[in-house]
């Protein structure tokens, strides 16, 4: 059973993003609209659960940037040098 449309959600898109939405809905078989309650509805659920119980949910590309950005050497803030010479006993 499906819930019928009661109200009205606008969304802006560049050509390009336009012309892929229509081309993905094209592949369903199914209209622009339709197309878009099928994809973003569920996922919006998904990202409300996944809030919820603290877990995240990443995209392979995500995760190569995030797997990327944690093996990457981190430069101490100025604040950070300050405090280590502090520590080392340098005024």
């Amino acid at each position: 059973m499906t819930e019928t449309a009661t109200t009205t959600l606008q969304v802006r898109l560049d050509p390009r993003s336009k012309h892929i939405v229509a081309q993905a809905a094209k592949l369903r078989h199914v209209g622009l609209s339709d197309y878009v309650r099928l994809v973003l509805v569920p996922t919006a659920n998904r990202e409300v659960e996944q809030a919820k119980s603290q877990v995240l949910q990443m995209t392979a590309d995500e995760q190569e940037r995030f797997w990327l950005a944690l093996q990457a050497t981190a430069k101490p803030t100025k604040a950070q040098q300050r405090l280590g010479k502090i520590m080392q006993g340098d005024p």
